[in-house]
């Protein structure tokens, strides 16, 4: 699998994303039109890049070229404390694959190796137990349960 900078071009491949519901299940507050939800997540994606906040790359099949999804590296504020997060969203034709676990591994060591932080975490609804999975798979660990844009969420954590 291929990291990349996402592109404006790719939101295309992106949108089935936003029109699966059960990719959106778990989240309060997304838009429920699939082309608003998908331009709302792009115009951040930007930002986060223009802003140097980390960003969410495009992930690519090294074989076929095609675009299976987004990692990345995020800086968050959870409970009034500075985090970075592996954030990561696979498009639901390549669930349950390995994806997410073998991007999510790769941004972890990515982030050991430039020394980025002390840990790392990853923000994901209580009941959203494949990404808990993922995390798990990843070396995390439960570390608190909180608020967070108004979902209840598990704090994973790895310590680097």
């Amino acid at each position: 699998m291929l990291f990349r900078k996402v592109h404006p071009s790719d939101f295309e491949a992106w949108l089935p994303f936003h029109e699966d519901k059960r990719s959106s299940e778990f989240w309060e507050g997304l838009p429920s039109d699939p082309k608003i939800a998908c331009q709302e997540q792009f115009d951040r994606i930007f930002e986060r890049y223009e802003n140097n906040l980390g960003g969410m790359n495009a992930l690519i099949s090294k074989t076929s070229g095609e675009f299976i999804g987004l990692c990345g590296l995020l800086k968050q504020t959870v409970d009034e404390v500075d985090e970075l997060e592996i954030g990561y969203s696979i498009l639901p034709k390549y669930w349950k694959q390995g994806y997410a676990s073998e991007a999510a591994i790769k941004c972890k060591n990515y982030a050991k190796e430039q020394s980025l932080a002390k840990s790392l975490i990853s923000i994901i609804h209580i009941n959203n137990l494949p990404s808990q999975k993922v995390a798990l798979k990843n070396g995390m660990y439960l570390d608190k349960t909180t608020t967070y844009h108004n979902n209840p969420v598990h704090i994973f954590r790895v310590l680097l």
